[in-house]
């Protein structure tokens, strides 16, 4: 069997300029911010970061966004950290940030759709609003005589997520909140690496608590400190 442990270094290796990632966690609570250290130690740039929030000043998303290492940022919530908006409004190119906001639910559904293999799904969210001219919507539509936005879903080349509890394999469990975005993420990514407070042998989790499958887990990082301290 494949040995997924590695260092939180050796796991970001593989990310390039340009990476697309996914990263769980809703206001900070439940990012794997080992991953995200590793991740502004390796100063890869350009990158297109697709998470719940921006984090906070000093915290998950909020590190890599004032290490300058993120050039779009697809989220729903950005408004407690505000160099978001300095960054979007700064009159600096090579400073500025792309910010694509996405309806949190419309947002969920979307990598949802993507770990489920859909192409796209139906929502009333953002009928008749600016919404309708972003990106991610294909086209309106009109089902027994109610009208929808036809929304494409969403992937990415890497997932970093946050465990709580994770074995040798991979199987995962989610203490609480920390849950959040993380179990659809490992569903969506290429290549998925978990942050573990606690690595376990196999056979160590019952079975009917895991969460996520190991099979959709490519490298697990432990020493992850649990959200308390």
């Amino acid at each position: 069997m494949k040995d997924k442990l590695k260092t939180a270094d050796e796991a970001v290796s593989v990310i390039q300029d340009g990476a697309t990632i996914m990263v769980g966690g809703f206001m900070a609570v439940g990012t794997p911010e080992i991953l995200i250290d590793a991740l502004v130690r390796r100063g890869v740039k350009d990158l297109t970061i697709i998470a719940n929030d921006a984090g906070v000043p000093g915290r998950g998303v909020g590190k890599l966004l004032t290490a300058g290492q993120i050039k779009t940022l697809i989220a729903s919530h950005v408004g407690l950290n505000p160099e978001v908006a300095q960054r979007m409004n700064t009159d600096v190119e090579a400073d500025k940030l792309e910010c694509i906001l996405v309806p949190q639910g419309t947002l969920a559904e979307r990598i949802r759709a993507a770990g489920a293999g859909l192409g796209g799904f139906l929502t009333p969210t953002g009928v008749g609003t600016i919404v309708e001219e972003a990106d991610y919507v294909d086209r309106r539509m009109t089902v027994d005589g109610k009208d929808y936005l036809l929304v494409k879903p969403l992937r990415a080349d890497f997932a970093f997520i946050r465990g709580s509890v994770t074995d040798k394999f991979g199987n995962t469990v989610y203490y609480g909140t920390t849950r959040s975005f993380n179990p659809m993420m490992a569903t969506a990514a290429e290549h998925v690496i978990v942050g573990a407070c606690e690595v376990v042998e196999i056979g160590d989790i019952d079975p009917n608590h895991v969460v996520t499958s190991g099979i959709f887990v490519d490298t697990i990082v432990g020493g992850e400190k649990p959200w308390q301290e």
